[in-house]
C-alpha cells in the first residue's frame, strides 16, 4: 500500500510539474527592455514598460475593452482546457481588479468592443473542440446580468472587432466552413448586423482596430501556427471599400491589436517553435511600421486595450498552443 501511495504521490508531483512548466510557463521569465527614445514628427518620444498587478484568473484567448474608465477581460481558455465564462475588471487608479458578472455561457476566441455604456462580447468558439457560434452578449454599465443581442449573420471564432461612430465592425476568423473574409456591421441601435464588402484577405487571429473613421486589420493566420500573414488592409465604412496599405515587418498571428500615441499598435504572436514579443506600430500618415520596445513577456491569445495613451497588454499563453498567464504590462509614453 506504501509504495502505491509513494507511487501515487510521485505521479501527482511530476503531472503538476508538467502543468506549471507547459501550460503556465514557469520559468519563462519576464525582462523589462530599457527605455527607448524615438525621434517622430512633433519631437521625441521615450516609451516604457512597466509590471502591473497580474490579471486573478490565468487565461488565453481572451477578449477585453474598456468601459468606464476600467479594462474589462472577457472569456477565455483557462490552464485545464476550459471554456471561461469568467469577467475580471482592472481599476489602473488602484493597480487592482474585481470579479465581474459571468457570461451566460462560457467563450474563446471571441471579440469584445465598447460602446457607449455597454459592452459587446460578438462571437467566438463555445468549447474545447473549437465548435463557432454567434451569439451576441451585452452588459450595461450597472447591470450585473449579460443579455442576448440579434445573432452574428453566421457562427465566426478567432475573429476580431473596431468601432467607428458606434457601429462594431466584426471581421475574418472561423466559421462553419473554414476561414472567412467576411465583415459585417452592427448597429446597437436597430439591434441589427449588416453585410459589408469582404475583406480581400481570408485569416483568423487578426489584429483590428479603428480610427478617424477607418478600420484597420492586420496580421492574423490562414488556420495554422506556421501560417502567419503580414498583411495590413485598410476599410473605409463611408465607400464601403478597402485599400491595401504597408504590410507588416513581422508576419504574425494569435496578435491583439489597438490604436495607440496615434499608431495601430499590433503585440505578441504565435508560431510554431515559440511566442513573439514583438510590437509593432503604423504610422497612418506615412504607411510605414516602426518597431517599439518588446513585451517584457512573449505570448499569444493575449488582450492589447489604449486607456488614457497607456497601451495595457494582459493575459495570453506564454507558449504556443494552450498556455495561459495573468500577465499585465502597460507600455507607457514620455
Amino acid at each position: 500500500m506504501k509504495i502505491l501511495v509513494v507511487a501515487g504521490s510521485a505521479i501527482f508531483l511530476l503531472a503538476t510539474l508538467i502543468y506549471a512548466i507547459l501550460v503556465r510557463g514557469v520559468g519563462m521569465q519576464t525582462s523589462i527592455p530599457h527605455p527607448q527614445t524615438l525621434k517622430q514628427k512633433d519631437g521625441e518620444i521615450t516609451f516604457t514598460w512597466q509590471i502591473k498587478k497580474e490579471m486573478p484568473t490565468f487565461r488565453t484567448e481572451i477578449a477585453a475593452a474598456v468601459l468606464d474608465d476600467k479594462i474589462y477581460v472577457i472569456g477565455g481558455m483557462d490552464g485545464f482546457a476550459g471554456v471561461s465564462g469568467a469577467v475580471e475588471i482592472y481599476d489602473s487608479s488602484t493597480d487592482s481588479w474585481t470579479t465581474g458578472p459571468q457570461l451566460p455561457q462560457g467563450r474563446h476566441h471571441a471579440a469584445v468592443a465598447s460602446v457607449g455604456d455597454a459592452l459587446y462580447v460578438v462571437g467566438g468558439y463555445s468549447d474545447f473542440a473549437g465548435t463557432p457560434v454567434d451569439t451576441v452578449y451585452r452588459l450595461i454599465t450597472g447591470k450585473e446580468t449579460w443579455e442576448e443581442m440579434a445573432k452574428l449573420p453566421h457562427p465566426r471564432g478567432a475573429l476580431a472587432v473596431g468601432v467607428i461612430a458606434g457601429k462594431i465592425y466584426a471581421v475574418g476568423g472561423v466559421g462553419m466552413n473554414g476561414l472567412t473574409n467576411e465583415l459585417t456591421q452592427y448597429d446597437s441601435t436597430s439591434d441589427a448586423w449588416t453585410t459589408k464588402k469582404p475583406a480581400p484577405t481570408k485569416r483568423d487571429h487578426l489584429a483590428v482596430a479603428a480610427r478617424e473613421r477607418l478600420l484597420y486589420v492586420g496580421g492574423g493566420r490562414e488556420l495554422g501556427l506556421d501560417k502567419n500573414l503580414s498583411t495590413l488592409e485598410m476599410y473605409d465604412p463611408a465607400t464601403d471599400t478597402w485599400t491595401q496599405r504597408s504590410d507588416m515587418p513581422t508576419a504574425r498571428g494569435g496578435v491583439a491589436g489597438t490604436f495607440f500615441n496615434g499608431m495601430f499598435v499590433v503585440v505578441g504572436g504565435e508560431q510554431p517553435n515559440g511566442t513573439f514579443d514583438t510590437v509593432e506600430a503604423f504610422d497612418p500618415s506615412s504607411d510605414s511600421w516602426i518597431t517599439l520596445p518588446n513585451l517584457p513577456t512573449a505570448r499569444h491569445g493575449l488582450a492589447a486595450v489604449n486607456m488614457e495613451n497607456v497601451l495595457y497588454v494582459i493575459g495570453g499563453g506564454k507558449r504556443p498552443g494552450l498556455s495561459v498567464s495573468g500577465n499585465n504590462e502597460a507600455l507607457l509614453v514620455q
